[in-house]
């Protein structure tokens, strides 16, 4: 039986210890919400939930005990807070390099903002750079969610920098969390086609699923004053809100509609984009929609798809990446409602017994789409859903160089490797941004887009990026450009092994490698220190997926336009054998002739062949 625990109500002046004993009438009620079937089982909130839940259920919307944890001295947060601050936007973490050495300092936060489209006005800009210099370790990173982190920051100082960010027009909350993440879009400002649309439909899905109480506990814990202002949604999304209070898709609990006062039971992504462009990994989220335009550029309706999911663990073969089924097309007019509707499916019976299972994507897994369409149908969707309209080949679009935004203005996309902001880039960046006051929208990819630049500043923002080194941003080495790494070691506390510190060196050595084999096409790589998947690397041609020291498991097979999933070769091949490794691979494919793309070559050799040319047993 499948009970929707998310509709229990949660007394918000209980405090309990740890955050786990019932201490209220509302806390000790049964167990009676069931799903599946008429029938119901009763047993008490503490036998029937698990622990992750019950600290959900008992925190009065994600209030305690971080709230009261604010106000002491410690240097760090119990397990109990910090489970809560994902929620809030951060992590925190113990820098591994430093547990040795300084006991303090070693404990800091990493914090995430919420940027939907990647859009980072001027304005907040200038306060991430001197936050992060301030409270931080002195750098920015763009993640592969279009969002800036930020590293560092000591737990005494989290209030202010959080509240910071705020009062400039910044939001961290739902960057981390059970909850809806940060919603991506193509980046790229053109005026033309279905990117305005698919900009502004991004914008308005954030505000759709944003959690109703914690928005007010977020705001009343970060921020003192009035703060009424923050939250105002669109009229359509603000009438769709409305909805959540009905039918399927209300959850039963007054204060939280859609969520519920234990939300969701793990993460949750959703991405736009339009026809052909896949700078936003569409496969990969929990929903991708496809948006269309009609002449005018009004947007028509979207196809939908569902269950996509990167994160698995080493040496348990249930937990695994998975590409997102086609769902349908849905009209403009019932977007809102299939969103809202999608999540409440995902709330009432997604996994909140075993955490690593609990994804959308396992539930597509084990019940398939076509259970799933008709539940949706059957108990929270009362719209049309047909046949996927039809759409040109998709491509990774990174939008790196010059590229005109419409009459008069212009945008320049600029590589970064890894995301990482730093030094004198990060300070020259910050006074071409404040000088000409031009917004910043961060890629799925990892890079930074400077736009609404005027067809009169275009020299000048030339000249003084060339002396920042972006002499040529459109053209980058071939295998950077679309490489990318998630941090961990020192900071992440899953990293096995080493990601970005190593990724520039990781590419060069592969590039040396393909020039001595007389290959000059390239390979899209990415790289990340554990299987839980950051970086996407399921989606590459080829990627290192961290599983000891130094040691990586080898994915080959994905496509240059993310539109197949990769698959394991190799579980501990020790870098110091890449070259070698990968050399025979490579040869073959330039004996082939090098017409298919790296991960199409293999693919068409067949597991078996390739194994061989590893040099290991099928």
């Amino acid at each position: 039986m499948r009970r929707r625990f998310a509709s229990f109500k949660c007394n918000n002046d209980a405090r309990v210890s740890d955050g786990l004993t019932a201490t209220s009438n509302a806390q000790e009620a049964v167990v009676s919400s069931v799903l599946d079937g008429p029938a119901a089982r009763t047993e008490s909130i503490d036998t029937a939930l698990s622990k992750a839940e019950k600290r959900k259920l008992y925190s009065g919307h994600l209030r305690e005990p971080l709230q009261s944890e604010l106000l002491n001295d410690d240097i760090r947060f119990s397990e109990d807070a910090v489970q809560l601050l994902k929620f809030h936007g951060s992590y925190q973490q113990n820098h591994r390099e430093l547990r040795k050495t300084d006991k303090v300092r070693c404990w800091q936060m990493m914090l995430r903002l919420r940027n939907p489209g990647g859009r980072v006005p001027a304005d907040l800009f200038a306060a991430l750079d001197d936050l992060s210099d301030r409270y931080g370790d002195g750098t920015l990173r763009a993640t592969t969610r279009q969002a800036f982190q930020m590293h560092g920051v000591p737990k005494g100082d989290l209030k202010t920098v959080i509240g910071t960010i705020i009062t400039n027009l910044g939001s961290t909350l739902a960057a981390c969390g059970d909850i809806n993440r940060n919603v991506m879009a193509p980046p790229a400002p053109f005026e033309k086609g279905a990117y305005p649309a698919a900009r502004a439909l991004a914008d308005q899905i954030a505000d759709l699923l944003s959690p109703e109480a914690a928005e007010g506990s977020y705001l009343d814990m970060w921020i003192d004053g009035d703060h009424s202002y923050r939250f105002q949604p669109a009229k359509t999304v603000s009438k769709a809100r409305t909805r959540q209070q009905k039918g399927g898709v209300f959850s039963g609990s007054g204060a939280e509609p859609l969520y519920g006062d234990t939300y969701l039971p793990r993460k949750f992504k959703v991405a736009v984009t339009v026809p052909g462009d896949n700078s936003i990994d569409l496969l990969t989220q929990d929903i991708g929609l496809v948006a269309f335009v009609d002449a005018s550029g009004a947007l028509k309706g979207c196809n939908v798809y569902v269950g996509g999911g990167m994160g698995r663990t080493h040496n348990q073969e249930d937990t695994f990446a998975r590409t997102a089924d086609v769902l349908g097309y849905v009209k403009a007019e019932n977007i809102f409602d299939l969103l809202q509707a999608i999540m409440a499916l995902q709330r009432d019976h997604g996994d909140r017994e075993v955490r690593k299972h609990a994804r959308m994507k396992y539930l597509l897994y084990q019940r398939g789409i076509t259970w799933f369409r008709s539940t949706l149908r059957k108990h929270y969707f009362n719209g049309e859903l047909k046949g996927i309209r039809q759409e040109p080949i998709a491509k990774l679009q990174d939008y790196l160089g010059w590229h005109r935004q419409k009459k008069g203005l212009w945008f320049v996309g600029l590589p970064m490797m890894c995301g990482r902001l730093e030094g004198a880039v990060k300070k020259g960046l910050r006074k071409i941004v404040q000088t000409y006051q031009l917004e910043i929208r961060l890629t799925a990819n990892q890079d930074l887009l400077l736009c609404n630049i005027g067809a009169a500043q275009k020299t000048s923002v030339k000249r003084e990026l060339a002396k920042l080194g972006f002499e040529l941003p459109g053209e980058p080495a071939p295998l950077a450009r679309h490489a990318i790494a998630c941090p961990a070691l020192p900071t992440c506390g899953l990293a096995i092994t080493e990601a970005e510190r190593i990724l520039p060196d990781v590419l060069d050595r592969l590039d040396a490698l393909l020039q001595k084999l007389g290959i000059d096409q390239s390979v899209l790589v990415r790289m990340t220190g554990c299987p839980n998947g950051c970086a996407r690397p399921y989606m590459a041609e080829l990627a290192l997926v961290g599983s000891g020291l130094n040691q990586y498991q080898l994915w080959l097979g994905g496509t240059p336009n993310l539109q197949v999933l990769a698959r394991p070769f190799l579980q501990k091949m020790p870098l110091d054998q890449l070259e070698s490794t990968l050399e025979p691979l490579l040869i073959n494919w330039k004996q082939c002739g090098v017409r298919r793309s790296f991960g199409a070559h293999v693919n068409r050799l067949g597991d078996e062949a390739v194994q061989q040319l590893l040099g290991t047993e099928a």
